[in-house]
């Protein structure tokens, strides 16, 4: 097939090692799809950390070239309202577009905690000031630290469901479903569940999150699933070994078979555990409310209440949030994502044009609890990175739970 360039390695990594999101990012894999030996691809690059590094500047050189008129026209807007939305309208934009890139920046962008510049570097490096977005998002919205992080994690959650839904890695999205995702998210964004501010004003959060103090002194511990999810956090999913479980719990090898046929039922059932159990504490919390708002924000506060006590859990479900983890087929369990059944959307419901994967109703109501906990486990991911305790925990909950329902528009300066 002629001679291989570095164009056409860097094109088969992002495919090949995004299928199974970069589980195994092995050069054999990559000499496999191209028919090629390990030997000739050492010729273009000496190494996985140099392909790497190669596949990092595509990625930027790529997003810039997407971004770039949005980031230009917005600077130029009277309104800056309208010029923050033209910025997140384009990194929607090359998201919805480029699958393998959205993977790509998800595990070896965002969460390189030793890469050599950051992101805002890099995009600088190219022309793009983030720091304008950030500048103006300080200035015109009350600021807090997590909103950009809220706003970006949302454009990844959507777009990563409109890929998964849509099966566009095997054949690309068309355009009118392209456009009617991008504006689904922005007006997510833009105005949340579609609350009015007055409703959500009206909430005593300080006698809301009284309601569930010291309850999460009542949840039950598993000693052995909190050795697997010990050795999860330390190893991550495909690192952590029976042999660290055993370990960790004082059991022989032999007796964790007695509970486990292998490693990938000992991660499900974790998973699986785990999961009923903040099902049920976050509906313990739901249930202490009769007003909607008062339920979904129990709801939120609740889960994070449980998660900040069992930091090996959280670390467990952040692995989870960034990586398809593969349980083997899942037991279709219709409860699973949903937390906060009903969840209000004000106006029409539903009309938010993101595709669901099938009938709305249910559905949705899936999509939009999936949502919320993804916004909550990459909010306390951030706050352990940071080891910030000036931020008071409830600040952040009121926050998130002011984003959810009001969108931007509930941070927006008078």
């Amino acid at each position: 097939s002629g001679v291989m360039t570095q164009t056409e390695i860097i094109d088969a990594a992002f495919r090949v090692w995004g299928r199974d999101f970069y589980q195994n990012t092995s050069l054999s894999d990559l000499a496999r799809e191209l028919k090629v030996s390990k030997t000739a691809l050492y010729r273009h690059f000496t190494n996985k950390q140099a392909l790497l590094a190669a596949m990092t500047a595509r990625f930027f050189d790529d997003f810039t070239a997407c971004i770039s008129a949005g980031y230009e026209r917005a600077f130029h807007l009277k309104n800056r309202s309208e010029g923050v939305a033209a910025m997140l309208r384009s990194t929607a934009e090359y998201y919805a577009r480029n699958a393998y890139g959205l993977i790509f920046s998800l595990i070896n962008v965002y969460d390189r905690d030793k890469a050599e510049l950051t992101a805002a570097e890099e995009l600088r490096r190219r022309g793009i000031d983030m720091e304008a977005l950030h500048r103006i998002i300080r200035e015109d919205y009350s600021g807090c630290s997590i909103l950009m992080q809220l706003i970006f994690a949302t454009i990844t959650f959507f777009m990563a469901n409109f890929h998964k839904t849509g099966k566009t890695f095997t054949s690309p999205p068309d355009e009118k479903s392209i456009n009617e995702n991008i504006s689904g998210v922005l007006e997510i964004i833009t105005s949340g569940l579609g609350y009015t501010g007055s409703t959500i004003d009206t909430l005593d959060y300080g006698e809301l999150e009284n309601r569930i103090a010291g309850t999460e002194q009542n949840i039950e511990d598993d000693p052995l699933l909190k050795a697997v999810a010990g050795a999860v956090a330390e190893a991550g999913p495909w690192g952590a070994s029976m042999e660290q479980v055993a370990r960790r719990s004082g059991l022989s090898k032999s007796s964790l078979y007695g509970h486990f046929k292998n490693k990938k039922d000992m991660l499900h059932q974790l998973f699986i555990t785990e999961f009923k159990r903040i099902l049920a504490f976050a509906r313990a919390g739901i249930a202490r409310s009769d007003l909607p708002t008062g339920r979904l924000y129990l709801g939120i506060f609740s889960i994070m209440v449980y998660l900040r006590s069992r930091p090996e859990i959280l670390t467990t479900l952040d692995w989870i949030r960034t990586r398809k983890l593969d349980f083997g087929p899942p037991k279709r369990n219709p409860d699973f994502y949903k937390i906060f059944e009903g969840i209000q959307k004000n106006g029409e419901g539903g009309g938010y044009g993101l595709k669901m994967g099938g009938t709305a109703g249910d559905d949705e109501d899936r999509l939009l609890s999936h949502w919320i906990l993804f916004l909550i486990i990459n909010i306390l991911m951030k706050r352990r990175q940071e080891r910030s305790p000036e931020e008071m925990p409830d600040i952040d909950a009121r926050i998130l739970f002011r984003f959810i329902t009001l969108g931007l528009q509930g941070f927006h300066k008078k």
